[in-house]
C-alpha cells in the first residue's frame, strides 16, 4: 500500500520555509537528538507540528534590522571606492534575512538561554575580499555589530590605524583575525580590554611601537600572532599571565633585549615563534620545564651561549630553530634523540661539531641545517638514512671528498646546499633524476669533470648555482629545456666551447651568469625572452655585437667586458621591468620555510676595482658594461634611449667621433665612464642636465673645449677623471678657459645709492648755529675795529 500524502501540492510561504531550516540547528544544537531518518504515518502528530511551527514567526530569526543595514552600508563603503566589486552579491536589500548571506553567521544572543527564538550576527568571514587598497574607516559600519563573537577580515589591503574606539564596542569578540593588510600605527590599548578573547591575529602587518604591558590583561587568550610587523622594544614581563597560551608567534620584528624569563609561567605554550627579532643574552635556562612545547623558533637574533641542557625534557619538539645567531659550544647529540622531531636548524651559529662523535638518529628529518657548523671529512654517512630530507644545507663547512652516490638517490630532497666546502670529482647522474630538486647550489667546491648530460631532467629546477669549481667542456643542450629554472650561475670555471644550448621561448630564465670561463666565437644570443640579467664577460668572444641582442626586450643588466669583441650595434628600445628578488617560500610540515639567496658574484668592473652587488639591489641596477674590448666605432646616439641605465661603462675600448648629446636623456644614470678611448671634441654642455650623475669618467681620451657648467657638473672637480685630455679647461681642473676674465667684485648695496650731501638732520641743526656765528661775528668784527674804537 503506498503511504498517502498528507501534504498535497502546499506552498508554504518563506518565513515558513526560513524556520524549518533554522529551528533544527539550533534548536537541537548540543543535545543527543538526532532527527529520524524516516516519520511514520501519523496525521495527527504531523499537522499539530507543522501548525506549531506556522504559528512561531519566522522573523524572530531574521537577523536585526540594524545589523542588517549596518552589514548593507559596509558593501555600499566598498563600492563607493571600487564600483567593480561583487564578493558580496548576496548582500542586498531586497533580502529580508541577512542570517542567510555569504560569509555571515548568526546564533543566539550571547546573554540568552539555547531556547531563544532571537537572531544576531555572530560572524563574519570577511577574509580575502579586495585587493585595492581601502582605508581603515571602511570598518566603521561593523562597529554597530555589538553580538559578534567572530570577526575575520584578513588578506585584504586595508591600510590606516587600528580604530581604536570601534573595536571597545565588540566586547563579546572571541576571535579577532586582523593579519596580512596594511595597518600602521600602534596597537591600541581598548584591544587589550577584550576580556573574552582567545585568539587575536594582527601578524603581517606594519604596526609599530612596542608591545604594553596590558597584554597580560587577555588573560583568556590561547592564540597571539603579532609576526611580521615592525614592532620594537623589550618584550613585557606580562606576558607570562597568559596562562592559557599554546601559540605564540612574535618573529619578523624588532624586540630587543632578553627573553622574559616569565615566558617559562606559560605552561600550554604549544609554539613558540621569537625569530627575525634582536634579542640577546642567553636562551632561558629552564625553558625544558614548557613540555608542551612542538615548535621552538628563535632563529636569527642575536642569542648567545649554549644549547640548554634542559631541553632534553621537550619530548614533544617537532621543528626546533636556533638558526643565525651567536651560539657557541659543541652541538649536543642528544637533540637527534627526539622521535618527532623533523625539522632542525643549526646553521649560521659559531657552534661546532663533534667529528670524533657517532651520530644515531631516532628521529627522521624532514629540514636539517648545520651550515658553518665546523663539520670535517665526507658527508656524514647516517644522513644516508634520513630518506625523506626535505631540505639539507651543509653549506661553509670544511667537508671534502666526492658527492656521494646516496645523497644523489635521495628523491624527496628539494633545497640541496652544499656551497662552500672542498667538495671534489664529478657529480653523479642520479642527481638530476630527481622531479623535486628545486634547488641546487654547489658553488665554492673543487668539483671538476664535464657537467651531466641528463642535467636537463631535473624539470623543476628553479635555482642552479655551480660557479667557482672546475667545471670543463660544453654546457649540456638538456639545460635549456628547464621550464622552471629563473637563476643560472656556471661562472668561474673552465667551461668551454662555441655553442651555446638554444633556450626554448618558455624557459623563465631571468638571471644567467656564464662569466669567467673559456667560451668562445660570437656572443650568444640564444636565451629566452624573459632574461633581464646577463653576464657573459672575461671569456673570449670575439666578433661583432649580434644585431638580435635587441630582441631580448627585458634585458636590462649585459655584462661583456674582457672579450674581443668588435664593433657596435644600436640600443634595443627601452624596456623596464621589475627584477625577480630570489627568494623562495615553501611550505611544508609545520613550518613556514623561507631561504633567501644572494647573489654575491654580481661583479662590476667600475673605477679600476672589482665591485659586488648584492641581488637585493638587482632591482635598483640597469647597468650595461662594454668595457675592455675591441669596440672601434662612434658611440650611438641611440645609447640615450636606455632611460633607465645607472651605469654605462664603455672603457678601455677603440671609441672614437664626439659624445652623442643624446647621452643627456639617460636621466637616471648614476655612473658614466667613456675613459681610454679615442673620444674627440668637447663634452657635451647638455649633461648638465643629468641630475643623478655621481661619477662621470672621461680621462685618456682628446676631448676639447670647457667642461660644462651647472647641475651635477659641478660636483665633477676630481682632476684624474679629466687626465690626458691636453685640450679641456674648466675650473674643475683649475685650468682656466681662453678669454676667461676674473668676475667683477659685487658692490655692496649701499655703495650703489646715492648719499645727499646735506643730510636733513644736519639742515635743522645748521640754520640756528649758523645765524648765531654770523651775528657773534658781525659783533666782533665791529667791537675790534680800531677806527671804530677811535671814533667812538
Amino acid at each position: 500500500m503506498p503511504t498517502q500524502n498528507y501534504f498535497p501540492s502546499l506552498s508554504f510561504p518563506h518565513e515558513i520555509l526560513c524556520f524549518i531550516y533554522i529551528y533544527p540547528s539550533i534548536h537541537f544544537q548540543g543535545s543527543n537528538y538526532k532527527p529520524p531518518t524516516m516519520v511514520m504515518a501519523n496525521p495527527t502528530l504531523l499537522l499539530q507540528s507543522f501548525f506549531f511551527f506556522f504559528l512561531l514567526p519566522c522573523l524572530s530569526w531574521s537577523c536585526p534590522e540594524h545589523q542588517k543595514q549596518a552589514l548593507l552600508y559596509f558593501k555600499s563603503s566598498i563600492l563607493a571606492i571600487n564600483s567593480s566589486f561583487h564578493n558580496l552579491d548576496s548582500w542586498n536589500s531586497s533580502s529580508s534575512n541577512c542570517c542567510l548571506w555569504d560569509k555571515v553567521t548568526c546564533g543566539s544572543p550571547s546573554n540568552s538561554n539555547s531556547a531563544s527564538t532571537s537572531s544576531v550576527v555572530i560572524e563574519l568571514h570577511l577574509f580575502n575580499l579586495f585587493a585595492q587598497l581601502m582605508p581603515s574607516n571602511l570598518l566603521a559600519p561593523l562597529f554597530f555589530i555589538r553580538s559578534l563573537r567572530m570577526l575575520d577580515i584578513s588578506q585584504n589591503s586595508i591600510k590606516g590605524q587600528i580604530p581604536a574606539l570601534g573595536f571597545s564596542n565588540l566586547s563579546n569578540l572571541v576571535h579577532l583575525d586582523l593579519s596580512r593588510n596594511e595597518f600602521n600605527g600602534s596597537i591600541p590599548p581598548q584591544l587589550f580590554q577584550l576580556r573574552h578573547l582567545q585568539y587575536l591575529d594582527l601578524g603581517s602587518n606594519k604596526i609599530q611601537g612596542g608591545l604594553s604591558p596590558r597584554v597580560g590583561s587577555l588573560q583568556g587568550l590561547r592564540m597571539l600572532n603579532l609576526s611580521s610587523n615592525l614592532l620594537s622594544g623589550e618584550l613585557p614581563e606580562e606576558i607570562g599571565n597568559l596562562t592559557k597560551l599554546q601559540q605564540l608567534s612574535l618573529g619578523s620584528n624588532k624586540f630587543s633585549n632578553a627573553i622574559p624569563s616569565s615566558i617559562l609561567y606559560l605552561g600550554e605554550l604549544e609554539e613558540i615563534d621569537l625569530s627575525h627579532n634582536t634579542l640577546s643574552m642567553e636562551i632561558p635556562t629552564h625553558i625544558g620545564n614548557l613540555s608542551t612545547l612542538s615548535s621552538l623558533s628563535l632563529g636569527n637574533n642575536k642569542l648567545t651561549g649554549g644549547i640548554p641542557t634542559s631541553m632534553k625534557k621537550l619530548n614533544k619538539l617537532n621543528s626546533l630553530d636556533l638558526e643565525g645567531n651567536m651560539l657557541t659550544g659543541e652541538i649536543p647529540f642528544w637533540l637527534f634523540d627526539f622521535k618527532e622531531l623533523k625539522e632542525l636548524y643549526l646553521g649560521g651559529n659559531s657552534l661546532t661539531w663533534n667529528n670524533k662523535m657517532k651520530v644515531v638518529p631516532k628521529c627522521s628529518l624532514l629540514v636539517l641545517s648545520l651550515r658553518s657548523c665546523g663539520l670535517q671529512g665526507e658527508i656524514p654517512e647516517w644522513i644516508s638514512n634520513q630518506t625523506n630530507l626535505f631540505v639539507l644545507d651543509l653549506s661553509k663547512n670544511q667537508l671534502h671528498g666526492p658527492f656521494p652516490q646516496w645523497l644523489a638517490e635521495i628523491n624527496l630532497i628539494f633545497f640541496l646546499l652544499l656551497s662552500h666546502n672542498k667538495l671534489s670529482g664529478s657529480l653523479p647522474t642520479a642527481l638530476f633524476r630527481s622531479s623535486q630538486l628545486f634547488i641546487l647550489s654547489l658553488s665554492h667546491n673543487n668539483f671538476s669533470g664535464e657537467l651531466p648530460k641528463n642535467i636537463g631532467d631535473a624539470k623543476s629546477l628553479f635555482i642552479l648555482t655551480l660557479d667557482r669549481n672546475n667545471f670543463s667542456g660544453p654546457i649540456p643542450q638538456s639545460i635549456s629545456q628547464i621550464s622552471s629554472l629563473e637563476l643560472l650561475d656556471l661562472s668561474h670555471n673552465r667551461l668551454s666551447g662555441n655553442i651555446f644550448p638554444v633556450f626554448d621561448p618558455q624557459v623563465n630564465l631571468l638571471y644567467a651568469d656564464f662569466s669567467s670561463n673559456q667560451f668562445s666565437g660570437e656572443v650568444p644570443t640564444t636565451f629566452p625572452p624573459s632574461i633581464e640579467i646577463l653576464a657573459l664577460e672575461s671569456n673570449k668572444f670575439s666578433g661583432a655585437l649580434p644585431s638580435n641582442l635587441t630582441k631580448l626586450r627585458n634585458l636590462q643588466w649585459l655584462e661583456l667586458q674582457d672579450n674581443n669583441i668588435s664593433g657596435m650595434i644600436e640600443a634595443p628600445p627601452n624596456q623596464t621591468s621589475q627584477t625577480s628578488r630570489f627568494v623562495v617560500s615553501i611550505s611544508f610540515s609545520s613550518k613556514f620555510f623561507i631561504t633567501e639567496f644572494e647573489v654575491n658574484e654580481l661583479i662590476v668592473n667600475w673605477k679600476k676595482s672589482k665591485q659586488g652587488l648584492s641581488s637585493h639591489n638587482i632591482d635598483m641596477y640597469f647597468f650595461l658594461d662594454l668595457s675592455n674590448n675591441q669596440l672601434s666605432s662612434e658611440i650611438p646616439a641611440s645609447l640615450g634611449a636606455l632611460k633607465a641605465l645607472k651605469m654605462l661603462n664603455l672603457s678601455y675600448n677603440k671609441l672614437f667621433g664626439k659624445i652623442p648629446a643624446r647621452l643627456s636623456d639617460l636621466q637616471n644614470v648614476e655612473g658614466l665612464d667613456l675613459s681610454h678611448n679615442k673620444l674627440s671634441g668637447p663634452i657635451p654642455t647638455a649633461f648638465t642636465k643629468l641630475q643623478q650623475l655621481t661619477t662621470l669618467d672621461v680621462s685618456n681620451n682628446k676631448l676639447t673645449g670647457r667642461i660644462p657648467v651647472g647641475g651635477q657638473m659641478n660636483t665633477m672637480v676630481d682632476p684624474n677623471f679629466y687626465a690626458n685630455n691636453s685640450g679641456l679647461s674648466g675650473f674643475q681642473i683649475c685650468v682656466p678657459c681662453p678669454g676667461d676674465r676674473p668676475p667683477a667684485p659685487k658692490l655692496q648695496e649701499h655703495d650703489n645709492k646715492e648719499e645727499p650731501w646735506i643730510l636733513p638732520e644736519a639742515m635743522g641743526i645748521g640754520y640756528p648755529v649758523g645765524f648765531l656765528l654770523t651775528i657773534g661775528i658781525i659783533f666782533l668784527v665791529g667791537y675790534f675795529n680800531p677806527s671804530s674804537a677811535s671814533n667812538n
